[in-house]
């Protein structure tokens, strides 16, 4: 059964309330923090571009500093991002034209405004998933692998990265869906997904991703993205979110917790998080402030989103 994890509270008033589930890992690799329905499969949604990223890697995809973190991020489409994208792209010998994304307006709001004014419209590669899907066509372009088909679940890739999900989570991944970019999307057990979040900090395998990310936090998210903020603020930290309320984030010293708020909302889930990494010992005080979200009422603060402690109904 899902738990209250957050409610909206409006001038004292709690006029909403966010159910769902936490997992958590302890440093000794004890499942210490369970709240709601843990062992209950979701999608992981953009929680698993780590992994794809690694199975990238595992495929002799050339990927290192902010490639690699831009292979396991959903970026804000900067011209930084672009440039690192057509770079994994051009190395491959593979043209941007190959990309299987979705069409995108940047996410970063600077960036859009300057492609409108100069009459520019959306690209496959500003879409926050463009980095993954060069990392992939970079794969399949080092072992000679079909292109075109590459997000067929049946694809020698996309069966590599099954099989990285379910060494990293311990569990056979299932079901099978389709993500907002099109790629497989291969459903874990809330524990299984933050098993797999502390096999990135802990296990020698994935730990250059890991590294990566910790190392170029903005081509995990972008400018004010919070993913990027939050790495910044717990230092060896990784964090990544996902569509439809998911987070991941472990710490250096092999803490990990996954979040999924059942109604979809994000706007808690960072909050959710750093409760839950503070339940395991973990020390969020710089990083709290992030997960401050105001309720506003007149364009002023009335209230605030908060979390609810375990056992409070």
């Amino acid at each position: 059964m899902y738990e209250v994890l957050a409610e909206v509270v409006r001038n004292g008033f709690a006029e909403s309330r966010h159910y769902g589930s936490v997992a958590g890992f302890a440093p000794d690799g004890s499942l210490a923090h369970a709240r709601g329905a843990v062992a209950e499969t979701v999608l992981p949604r953009s929680t698993t571009k780590p992994f794809q990223a690694l199975a990238c890697l595992k495929a002799g995809a050339p990927l290192a500093g902010e490639r690699l973190a831009i292979a396991a991020g959903s970026h804000t489409g900067e011209d930084f991002h672009v440039e690192a994208v057509e770079g994994i792209l051009a190395d491959a010998g593979v043209g941007v034209d190959a990309l299987r994304c979705p069409p995108s307006w940047p996410e970063d709001e600077a960036t859009r405004n300057a492609l409108v004014r100069a009459g520019e419209g959306e690209s496959r590669v500003r879409m926050n998933c463009s980095g993954k899907h060069a990392a992939m066509l970079a794969a399949c372009a080092a072992n000679g692998w079909p292109l075109d088909t590459y997000l067929d679940p049946s694809h020698p890739l996309q069966r590599l990265v099954r099989q990285v999900m379910a060494d990293c989570a311990v569990e056979d991944p299932s079901p099978v869906a389709i993500d907002g970019c099109g790629a497989p999307l291969f459903g874990l057990t809330l524990t299984g997904l933050a098993r797999a979040a502390r096999s990135l900090v802990l296990d020698e395998d994935a730990r250059p991703v890991a590294d990566a990310m910790r190392a170029h936090p903005e081509y995990v998210g972008g400018t004010g993205h919070v993913n990027t903020e939050l790495m910044r603020a717990l230092p060896g930290s990784v964090v990544k979110g996902g569509a439809e309320g998911v987070l991941v984030a472990a710490t250096a010293e092999g803490r990990a917790v996954a979040v999924k708020v059942i109604d979809g909302s994000p706007r808690a889930t960072t909050a959710i998080a750093l409760r839950a990494l503070a339940a395991l010992g973990a020390d969020t005080t710089q990083a709290d402030p992030l997960g401050a979200v105001p309720v506003l009422g007149g364009g002023r603060p009335v209230g605030e989103i908060r979390t609810i402690p375990e056992g409070r109904p």
